[in-house]
Parts: C-alpha cells; structure tokens; sequence
C-alpha cells in the first residue's frame, strides 16, 4: 500500500468507536494498537480497513463498518431459521429490515428460549459453533425437585448418550420450591437438544429452558425478541475466545 492509499489508523480506531482521533493517536504513542500482529507507533499509518486486523490493549476490533455481531433473545416457540416454508416464526422475520445479510450462529430448539447471536461476519461465526473452541454455553433449566445432592458430581463425570458422553464444565443449584428446581447448567457442547437429553438421562427431564449466556456475553435483561448490538468488548471478547 502507497503512502496516499488507505485509511490513517487514528480515524479509523477514532471511527471504530475506541476513541477521539487525539486520544487514538495517544493509543497509538504508547504501543497499544496492533495491526496485522505488529506494534505500531508511527503516527499517520494507512491501513485497508477492508482486510487489516487491528487489536488495541490485546482486543480485536471491528473496524469494517458493515459487519455487525448481535444479541437475541429468541422467544418460546420461534425456529433458529432465517426463513421457514411453512411460514412459521423464525428468527428471520425480526432481522427481515436490516440492512446486513445476517445468519444465526448455531441454534435453539423452538422450545427453548433465551441467547442467540446472529452476525454476518463468517469467520467467527465458524469458529464459535466449531467444537475445537470449546465455547461455554450457560442454561437455566427448570427441573423436577428436588435435586440430590450428588447431581452435580455425576454430571461433572459424564454421561452416557446414544450419540456418546457428555459432561458438564458447572453445575449449580439456583432456587428450589416443592417438586420443582431452577439450575444453572454450563457446557461447551453443542449437539442438538444436548441439555434436554441430558437431564433426562440422568433423571430430570427439563420443564423450561433459556440459554443465558454464549462466552462472556450475557442475555442480561433483555426482553424476549428484542436485539441488541454487542458493544465493542463483547465482540473482542468473543474474538480472543476463538482466536481471532
């Protein structure tokens, strides 16, 4: 790239949203800003933001303005489809009128509510349903109560499925009430309907599912159906999960 090509870096983070152009110049002085794997501390440096990989403070950032990563909490009874023959809901018809050519990265079952990230940009998507990168998945499944105290050892062991064994990375208690408990349930598996036909091996056939959390970003309070783009360290978080 010639000298008069490309982008100067500090309107390009400035851009980004990292920072002012003055603050992302002072980013810049004091070795924070990485592109392409390497230091850079030359002001006025040109990049193609197109293809360079920029990370600041270790972070990947998403300089290309059309690619977008967010967050929906799919509701009960909505397939994890673009579109649907039968013209059933489907996530779908909540990303029709954006602009971005979105697609879901991996999948809920219609019963199952809660977390699903859409985004349009391929690699991370790839990566993140891949098993290789072991992403940790958080649920909270409504079971029949009450819980015996040795669950949580048996599900950090493993259990038996047709399709092979699964164990649990966590397993914790949140409430119970009489004949039915609330638990929290992290794993990095993703085959299908995985926590259903694991409660219901190990005897706890599951009542209600949501999936809180993929990695670090949370559903928080999000009301079922709305979306939410990720802000700039859930993205760098999602990236250094995967190795991006």
């Amino acid at each position: 790239m010639s000298d008069n090509e490309g982008v100067r870096l500090q309107k390009v983070l400035a851009q980004a949203g990292i920072a002012s152009r003055r603050a992302s110049e002072e980013l810049i002085e004091q070795g924070r800003v990485q592109v392409d794997g390497q230091v850079v501390r030359e002001q006025g440096r040109r990049i193609d933001p197109e293809t360079a990989v920029v990370h600041v403070d270790g972070l990947r950032v998403q300089i290309r303005e059309d690619v977008v990563t967010i967050a929906l909490n799919k509701p009960y009874g909505m397939l994890s489809t673009m579109e649907d023959d039968l013209g059933r809901p489907c996530v779908g018809d909540l990303v029709r009128s954006r602009k971005e050519r979105l697609f879901h990265v991996g999948r809920l079952d219609a019963e199952t509510e809660g977390l699903l990230l859409l985004t349009n940009d391929g690699e991370l998507a790839h990566r993140l349903m891949h098993p290789s990168y072991n992403v940790k998945k958080t649920y909270l499944a409504e079971v029949p109560g009450p819980v015996e105290k040795g669950l949580n050892k048996k599900l950090k062991a493993g259990i038996e499925l047709e399709d092979g064994p699964v164990k649990v990375d966590s397993f914790k208690l949140i409430s119970a009430v009489p004949g039915k408990a609330l638990v929290e349930i992290v794993l990095h598996e993703g085959r299908k309907h995985i926590v259903r036909r694991l409660m219901e091996t190990a005897g706890y056939p599951v009542q209600s599912l949501v999936r809180v959390a993929v990695g670090e970003v949370s559903l928080g309070n999000q009301r079922p159906g709305s979306m939410r783009v990720l802000n700039r360290q859930e993205v760098g978080g999602l990236y250094k999960l995967v190795g991006l």
